[in-house]
């Protein structure tokens, strides 16, 4: 990569110090923590990545809402955040192309005529979804007929599809996979409705650090590094995303 600006160190690192926030919510990007008590996995690494491209020292920031990994990067106490790519969290964060890309389906009982998820949005149909995320905020923009019944946590919305006999349980499909085998005889519809673009986001002022941050997701993206981190984390229903075409500096 090329000589970092010094706008961008005093963007992102003004101390030194590179503060990344991480949703701790994802299972798929953040898998653990190590001996020392730091998150670990996909996004963790992206953000060690970041900071080993700036020379800086990293600071991991761990939150448990994604509102709130928003709101470090627009209060400033974060450099970059690391979360779902969407519009309306975009109006308050500029976010780079994706870096990976997450499954989302949905999940029914083993009496649902539901066999397809053409069926899924149509009048009478409510779906339990975990409210805000990125796949319901996609299904907010986009159901027509169907409606939505929201919970505060995916485990809620497992339990309230379950309890209230709802007619499908959006979510990722690793979650749906794991979910099912506490429901006997669900079924995860083949396909997927979206896929939830996984990307860095920075202040909506720091244009220098956008920049950099875009060449950052191309360069993880085309060296392997991506797919590297998907394969030795282990983990199902993340693919790497489409090479960003970055536009031309003629």
């Amino acid at each position: 990569m090329n000589t970092i600006s010094p706008k961008v160190l005093e963007q992102l690192a003004p101390n030194g110090v590179l503060s990344a926030a991480v949703y701790l919510g994802n299972f798929l990007l953040v898998t653990g923590r190590s001996s020392s008590g730091e998150p670990t996995g996909i996004s963790p690494d992206i953000c060690r990545a970041i900071a080993k491209c700036l020379g800086v020292e990293l600071s991991l920031v761990g939150f448990n809402t994604q509102a709130e990994v928003v709101e470090a990067v627009v209060s400033g106490r974060c450099g970059i955040s690391l979360l779902g790519s969407d519009p309306a969290r975009a109006q308050k964060i500029t976010f780079t192309p994706a870096y990976v890309e997450l499954e989302a389906s949905y999940l029914v009982s083993a009496n649902s005529p539901i066999t397809e998820l053409s069926q899924v949005d149509q009048p009478g149909v409510k779906i339990a979804s975990f409210h805000k995320s990125a796949y319901d905020l996609w299904l907010q923009r986009n159901l027509k007929h169907a409606s939505l019944v929201h919970a505060d946590s995916v485990k809620a919305s497992i339990e309230l599809f379950v309890s209230e006999k709802l007619d499908a349980l959006a979510g990722l499909r690793t979650g749906l996979v794991a979910a099912s085998q506490d429901i006997p005889g669900s079924r995860i519809l083949d396909g997927q409705f979206t896929g939830i673009q996984q990307a860095i986001a920075a202040h909506k002022s720091h244009l220098e650090s956008i920049e950099f941050l875009d060449a950052c997701v191309e360069e993880f993206i085309g060296s392997g590094l991506v797919a590297d981190l998907i394969s030795q984390y282990q983990v199902q229903g993340v693919s790497v995303a489409p090479l960003p075409r970055m536009p031309s500096k003629d």
